[in-house]
């Protein structure tokens, strides 16, 4: 068997770890998982073009939540960019407390968030809170538009209506790919209609509806409007298998400004990667933080060769 040369060692949040000059074979396929979210399918991209230009072989599998999760446990997924920290913490903890899965200690972004909205006509018209809710489902046709089936932030519409939290019992939760949900929410505002749906940031949505954030579901999607965290979530020992990839996990940092970005010409239906590439192009700066340290597959200037992959 051939051994690997050790070229150094590397000191990661907290953690030492070591760069190899070349990577396991095993290695040079990155497994990602994509819940169908057009901001994880953006930081996806991203991620996969700069894996691209070091030589690895990236794919992404789309999947449930749940799904997505226990892929990581059963190693057949590598990573995960979207874990949406407090919504999706009671699917993920039974796989952390079990040592099933590792979460990344930094945050790949801050600033999210995720809660029910409202076109802003609606918001002007009196629909301003969860407690607002119940007393418009007429005008709302008893419906709440949520996204793919097995989603968090569907589990936490279902319980509240369920527990007739805000007095919801009798709204109907209706499942939908984010796609199909935004289609639902277009065209409800074309014609003037009254919707209330998971929105959340970043995302071109934002930019696209004159929307609203209900105030007061704090004890539901967390304060301050479902502030959010996303980490990255990997196997649990997806480190010490593959440390070179798992050193630019822990490096990439996205920000709110970068997705909305990155995911505008994805909802125009551009490929992710074209977007992510095209992006990266015109932004080679992030670059220098995100490879700080990271080789090629080979052992090599991870930045001058990915620089070089954006150039061709």
């Amino acid at each position: 068997m051939k051994l690997t040369k050790l070229v150094g060692s590397l000191v990661l949040g907290g953690v030492a770890m070591s760069a190899l000059a070349q990577e396991a074979p095993q290695c040079r396929a990155v497994h990602f998982a994509d819940v169908g979210w057009t901001d994880i399918a953006a930081t996806t991209a991203m991620a996969s073009v700069v894996l691209q230009g070091l030589g690895y072989k990236p794919t992404t599998t789309i999947a449930s939540v749940p799904i997505t999760f226990s892929g990581l446990k059963t190693k057949q997924i590598d990573a995960f960019l979207g874990y949406w920290n407090p919504s999706m913490t009671p699917i993920v903890e039974p796989f952390v407390k079990a040592g099933q899965i590792k979460v990344l200690p930094t945050p790949n972004l801050v600033g999210a968030k995720y809660t029910l909205a409202v076109p802003d006509y609606v918001a002007a018209a009196g629909l301003k809170s969860f407690a607002d809710i119940a007393k418009f489902k007429d005008k709302l046709d008893g419906k709440i538009y949520g996204i793919e089936p097995g989603n968090d932030g569907n589990k936490l519409i279902e319980d509240m209506v369920k527990k007739d939290q805000f007095h919801l019992a009798g709204f109907k939760l209706v499942e939908s790919s984010e796609a199909g949900m935004l289609a639902e929410v277009e065209r409800a505002i074309r014609q003037k209609q009254w919707v209330v749906f998971l929105g959340w940031e970043p995302h071109p949505m934002n930019v696209k509806f004159k929307m609203a954030y209900l105030s007061g579901g704090d004890d539901v999607f967390g304060p301050n409007y479902g502030e959010a965290k996303v980490y990255t979530a990997t196997a649990v020992d997806y480190q010490s298998r593959c440390p070179n990839v798992a050193h630019l996990l822990n490096n990439l940092h996205y920000t709110t400004g970068m997705e909305n970005r990155v995911m505008g010409p994805i909802m125009d239906k551009v490929n992710p990667e074209t977007a992510a590439r095209d992006y990266l192009k015109k932004t080679p700066a992030v670059l220098k933080t995100w490879l700080a340290g990271v080789t090629t597959y080979d052992g090599k200037d991870g930045l001058s060769a990915v620089s070089k992959s954006l150039a061709q």
